[in-house]
């Protein structure tokens, strides 16, 4: 958290999904993740608190485990890294304070309000961390922001940037670290796996705008890159329909066509978090092994420069739009 204060700084809330740090935060966060209907439905609504809390129990020993391969979930402190890194690389256009705002862990959408009213600030950008708009994740985290505003400071200004899928900077860092990949890869036959968070198809066939953006993401990618790609989807959960195909599928496709190489990027995450590092740095790793083939994943965005600095670019053309800042 950078050190500007009073009724004059900006805050900028970095909306996030969170995740357990410890073993013990597994389970209720799970519970937390699987009671939102806005990320998937489970019975009748008067049900799914407890329909959450059992699979939360069926699923809390082998989450918790992969968990503790990767030392708990570093996405709290990467987020807050973020943070830090954007309110210095804004500090030149005002007084920005960074706060991060998680949906479903520590630190909660109400402990994040209520340090930025201690802090006095009255003016606020909330900036999804999710570049691609899906109402079961920025959707709900602004549904939240919303609640947890008219419940406690209802009064406070709000600008929101609500998705950024073909965001300049943003799809040139995206290409570079997919150069940097398919250079450490060295082999001209490798094949490039877009890997997506997946969702209820469900929500697609509703009008969810995710999936057209993922691949607005990925042709404005391919322009710069000028490497075809094709894209799968990652971390399904629960008894429903999910977007297909699967990742682990993807790759057995393409080593049964005889793919000896395959760079993998993680096209809708920005951070490290359990989907990278363990889902595709252990699990998918060892399925290619398996299937005689080299897995190589492109760096997550995390703090890189040129990523803050698109961060930066919305932010200010945020607060442009709601006049605090003058038009640049």
């Amino acid at each position: 958290m950078t050190p500007a204060s009073g009724s004059q700084a900006i805050a900028i809330l970095l909306l996030n999904l969170g995740g357990p740090e410890r073993g013990e935060e597994v389970r209720p966060f799970l519970v937390n993740l699987f009671s939102d209907r806005e990320i998937i439905r489970l019975g009748p609504a008067l049900l799914q608190p407890l329909i959450a809390r059992l699979i939360a129990w069926r699923r809390a020993p082998k989450s918790r485990a992969n968990y503790a391969e990767i030392g708990g979930s570093p996405l709290a402190r990467i987020t807050a890294a973020q943070g830090q890194a954007l309110a210095e690389h804004l500090a030149p256009c005002g007084p920005f304070r960074s706060f991060v705002c998680m949906r479903y862990w520590h630190p909660r959408t109400g402990a994040c309000l209520a340090q930025v009213q201690a802090a006095g600030i009255r003016r606020l950008v909330a900036l999804t961390l999710y570049p691609h708009f899906s109402r079961a994740t920025t959707g709900s985290s602004l549904s939240e922001l919303a609640r947890q505003l008219q419940v406690g400071v209802p009064d406070l200004e709000l600008a929101v940037v609500r998705e950024w899928p073909t965001q300049a900077g943003y799809i040139r860092e995206l290409a570079a670290v997919i150069a940097a990949a398919w250079q450490a890869a060295a082999d001209p036959a490798a094949a490039v796996l877009y890997s997506a968070h997946s969702l209820p198809a469900a929500l697609i066939e509703e009008g969810d705008p995710y999936l057209d953006q993922i691949r607005a993401t990925i042709a404005a990618v391919e322009e710069l890159t000028g490497r075809p790609g094709q894209l799968a989807f990652q971390s399904r959960s629960g008894p429903v329909r999910w977007l297909a195909p699967s990742t682990p599928d993807s790759l057995r496709q393409l080593a049964a066509g005889g793919c000896r190489t395959v760079v993998v990027v993680p096209v809708s995450f920005v951070s490290d978090h359990i989907e990278t590092l363990h889902e595709i740095d252990i699990q998918y790793r060892q399925l290619a092994h398996g299937l005689g083939m080299r897995l190589v994943r492109t760096e997550s965005l995390n703090v890189r420069p040129g990523f803050i600095a698109a961060l930066g670019e919305l932010v200010l053309a945020a607060c442009r739009e709601r006049g605090w800042l003058p038009v640049a």
